[in-house]
């Protein structure tokens, strides 16, 4: 694993839960609030996203781009977050 912020590495050593979307690495509030206003309100809600897109990178980055104009950094290290947090997981 690259190294990851504090962050990421909350977010994956606990369970999802009810964590809000900007517990996400990569999310901030200015992400978090585009993302809760297409719905994706809490992280589960993400991770559903995340694996509907079968945890492709390209794909999840791409959705990410267009959902709440997130770019590559942001949206790779939301997508490193996940793939973190389903490795722990599932």
């Amino acid at each position: 694993m690259s190294s990851t912020s504090q962050k990421h590495r909350n977010f994956v050593t606990e369970p999802m839960g009810q964590k809000p979307v900007t517990d996400l690495a990569g999310v901030g509030e200015v992400l978090g609030k585009k993302l809760e206003s297409q719905g994706f309100d809490k992280a589960y809600v993400v991770l559903g996203q995340f694996l509907v897109l079968k945890k492709n990178k390209d794909l999840f980055q791409d959705w990410m781009k267009d959902v709440c104009g997130a770019n590559v950094k942001q949206s790779s290290d939301c997508h490193q977050c996940l793939a973190d947090w389903c490795d722990e997981f599932l």
